[in-house]
């Protein structure tokens, strides 16, 4: 039963962990610009002048 209530525990903290850094990178804009990647590469190889 110990060893139950100890996964317990680590899986919650674990959960919390990944949720923490989650909205850590939700506030620092990773996701901002989803479309700007997708078409980058269409745009990269036009000369300019």
């Amino acid at each position: 039963m110990n060893i139950i209530i100890a996964l317990i525990c680590i899986s919650l903290t674990m959960a919390l962990v990944f949720l923490g850094l989650f909205l850590w990178s939700l506030k620092s804009g990773q996701f901002d610009d989803t479309y700007g990647p997708s078409v980058r590469m269409l745009f990269d190889d036009k000369k300019k002048k």
